[in-house]
């Protein structure tokens, strides 16, 4: 059976299976894993300074000769040095989310880079098309990080009917398999995005001591949504650090804030101006309140301690509520050999069965 979709066709990837760019996981080894075993891989770049987004870009060249994505965020502070960037070494596409900048988006568009945002309800795809995406990937409520409330079954279709005739759609939240990517096909999108199960596979960064506690979660139900990290909905599995995030007040949750807003500042360097202005931006693009802009840097460096350090009672673990249903580390040939053969599978079984009625 044909898996070609308008999103293969766009991307230059042999299935429609995306791997998202997930913050400290989304390495080159992970992204070029992807992309041979012919997927299409995002690298992560909110969350590493220039000089070394430049470097894990030639990484990913180095490991593949397949196209890849960048994944950033359109304010952050370094976002005009990763377009130039993006554009130099002939990155296939982008994908970003939270108040995308117009002029960021002409100038990739011009060069001939995809822009793929990342939305979450019917009416942010339209405004995303309409500033320029040439793909949209929706995430339900079942996706891990932040994410909405709405879930993917209903979800999907609703942003299809609003612009799938204008540009592809790519349906993201609870996929694993290939029955997803065929009930995905069956709604009408052009492929699925997945975070999750590439970062449970062989090729993902993340310490083994942090993959275990994914591996150990048996209960979608422990996944939850919670708006104690920086006051936006976040999907984690609930730990030690979490639970204490729960239940503290608003005052201990700033002070933690900021002290992890000035670390990720001595990280990224970037300076504590920029940071402000980033905020402001997210802030007056309508995004966050002023609370949630400064509770916002809180997150990458908590994220850090248990994707990067292995120490996932002191960091939080970002999850859709599909870890709760994966039980083994696959290789990325693995993995997506096996979900386009089982999506083969399933659409010449309903073929079969629509024959015979």
């Amino acid at each position: 059976m044909n898996l070609n979709t308008r999103l293969t066709e766009l991307l230059g990837c042999r299935y429609p299976i995306v791997q998202t760019a997930m913050g400290w996981v989304a390495d080159p080894r992970l992204v070029a894993g992807s992309c041979n075993a012919g997927g299409f891989g995002f690298l992560a770049g909110a969350t590493i300074p220039p000089a070394e987004m430049e470097r894990d870009i030639l990484r990913v060249k180095e490991l593949t000769d397949k196209p890849f994505g960048v994944n950033f965020h359109m304010y952050q502070p370094n976002a005009a040095d990763i377009v130039d960037m993006v554009i130099r070494h002939g990155v296939k596409a982008v994908s970003y989310s939270r108040s995308p900048g117009p002029e960021f988006i002409r100038k990739l568009k011009d060069a001939g880079v995809v822009c793929m945002p990342t939305v979450g309800l019917p009416k942010h795809a339209i405004k995303a098309v309409e500033l320029g995406a040439d793909v949209v990937t929706v995430q339900g409520g079942e996706g891990g990080g932040h994410t909405g409330a709405v879930p993917t079954t209903l979800l999907i279709p609703q942003v299809i009917d609003a612009v799938g005739d204008k540009v592809p759609v790519v349906a993201a939240g609870g996929f694993k398999d290939g029955r997803g990517l065929v009930a995905a096909l069956a709604w009408g999108a052009d492929g699925i995005a997945m975070g999750t199960r590439f970062l449970l596979t062989k090729e993902s960064p993340v310490p083994d001591a942090t993959l275990q506690r994914y591996l150990a979660c048996k209960d979608p139900a422990q996944i939850i949504r919670s708006e104690a990290m920086d006051g936006l909905p976040q999907r984690m599995i609930m730990n030690e650090l979490l639970a204490e995030l729960e239940k503290a007040g608003g005052l201990k949750k700033l002070l933690i804030a900021v002290r992890n807003g000035l670390a990720f500042r001595k990280h990224t360097g970037a300076s504590l101006v920029s940071l402000l202005k980033s905020a402001v931006a997210m802030r007056g693009a309508g995004d966050l309140t002023a609370a949630q802009a400064i509770m916002s840097a809180n997150a990458p460096m908590i994220i850090q301690k248990a994707m990067v350090d292995g120490r996932p009672e002191e960091g939080v673990l970002p999850s859709g509520q599909v870890a709760g249903v994966i039980d083994e580390l696959l290789s990325c040939e693995e993995l997506i050999s096996g979900i386009a053969a089982e999506a083969e599978q399933r659409l010449a079984a309903l073929a079969q069965r629509a024959g015979a009625a």
